[in-house]
């Protein structure tokens, strides 16, 4: 067979002119999601982004404290990031209500006089539950008409990276992607796609594709410390086509995917001397807008733990490896817009046929979990 040669498109287009590629997928609200990264958010400190079609002001009080507050002032509509933010309260740009952003409540409008009866403090702009975890401002976004969230106990606890150790070097990553977040998701539990949108000297090659088998369970509701149901490929040593692991000696690697939009990867070894080495990856798919979406990468390793640049080392073949996944998305996107046909197969698409039942049930609230039991798989890549 003669060698594959790349196909280069005759008119380059750009990630921001792809945004509607693809019809918008189905939300799912009353979860938690990262809406960006809080690290380098100071106290005083706001910033603006979208999370499930929802403008957000999210920012730190001069006391530490995150907020998230749907960025639109009750009182007019104007987004309250026109505004002003003094380290404790938000203030409208418009008539200068001022608003706790923590929970929401109006402390002041000044054009009320003696002669008003109107009390503020019943007045509340949408304010959403947030905890940093992880460097991520994660924020809960309840359902429609849900009303004011006040008690977060009943909610299901923020997602977290497993950790193994005190000691570890972390890294994260992130990336827009132009489809709706079933098709982000979907590629990311893609098991069959290594090869051609990873080929690398340092990860895959087309000659490197092998058949594989691979068991899978069904995670219920209680793992994670959650509601969320999903799956896992069973412990199982990872592939040897892939060049990074081999670093490791003989690893065993778990992956879980729970729902909404998480994939948790932990590769655990034991080295020569007998020490317990390992890596764990969060990985998020969050919908921006119905059509959009983005990923988020959390890893952290204690492997080469005194290595001197093993961070940025592993964060730049890190975002080779995002940016692949990202242009091929991109690509994708052009297809999607046409709003074409799409199939599924056995056994490699099997991961994409539970997610979406899951999905639907958890939309529902009727049906089974898709994996009765445990189950084999096979494909190659």
């Amino acid at each position: 067979m003669a060698k594959m040669k790349p196909m280069t498109a005759a008119v380059e287009q750009s990630l921001v002119q792809l945004t509607g590629g693809g019809p918008p997928a189905e939300m799912v609200f009353g979860d938690w999601y990262p809406a960006l990264r809080a690290e380098g958010l100071k106290r005083g400190d706001t910033a603006v982004t979208t999370l499930l079609g929802i403008p957000m002001l999210v920012g730190r009080k001069s006391d530490g404290a995150l907020f998230a507050m749907r960025d639109l002032c009750p009182h007019r509509g104007i987004p309250l990031s026109a505004g002003w933010f003094d380290g404790e309260t938000v203030q409208c740009k418009y008539h200068g209500w001022r608003f706790e952003p923590c929970s929401g409540r109006c402390e002041e409008i000044p054009s009320l006089t003696s002669f008003d009866h109107l009390v503020p403090t019943k007045i509340y702009a949408n304010a959403f539950p947030v905890v940093e975890r992880d460097g991520y401002a994660w924020v809960y976004v309840p359902p429609a008409r849900a009303g004011r969230v006040e008690d977060l106990s009943g909610l299901s606890p923020v997602p977290e990276l497993p950790k193994f150790g005190k000691r570890y070097r972390s890294a994260h990553l992130t990336a827009e992607l132009p489809c709706n977040v079933d098709h982000g998701i979907i590629g990311l539990m893609d098991p069959a796609h290594g090869p051609f949108v990873h080929r690398a000297w340092w990860w895959r090659s087309a000659a490197s594709i092998h058949e594989k088998t691979k068991k899978f369970e069904p995670l219920e509701d209680s793992e994670h410390g959650g509601r969320n149901a999903g799956f896992r490929m069973s412990a199982h040593t990872p592939s040897s086509n892939s060049a990074p692991y081999k670093l490791l000696g003989t690893p065993v690697t778990t992956i879980d995917f729970v729902l909404p939009n998480r994939r948790y990867e932990t590769i655990r070894a034991v080295n020569a001397k007998g020490r317990e080495r390992w890596f764990a990856s969060l990985t998020t798919v969050t919908p921006v807008t119905a059509t959009s979406c983005r990923i988020d990468v959390i890893a952290a390793w204690d492997i080469a733990y005194r290595v001197p640049f093993v961070t940025p080392i592993a964060r730049y073949f890190g975002a080779k490896f995002v940016a692949q996944d990202q242009q091929t998305m991109v690509e994708q996107a052009r297809g999607l817009r046409s709003n074409p046909g799409l199939m599924l197969i056995d056994d490699a698409d099997m991961p994409a046929k539970w997610y979406f039942a899951l999905k639907q049930r958890r939309l529902t609230g009727v049906g089974e979990h898709p994996l009765t039991g445990p189950v084999e798989l096979h494909w190659r890549s």
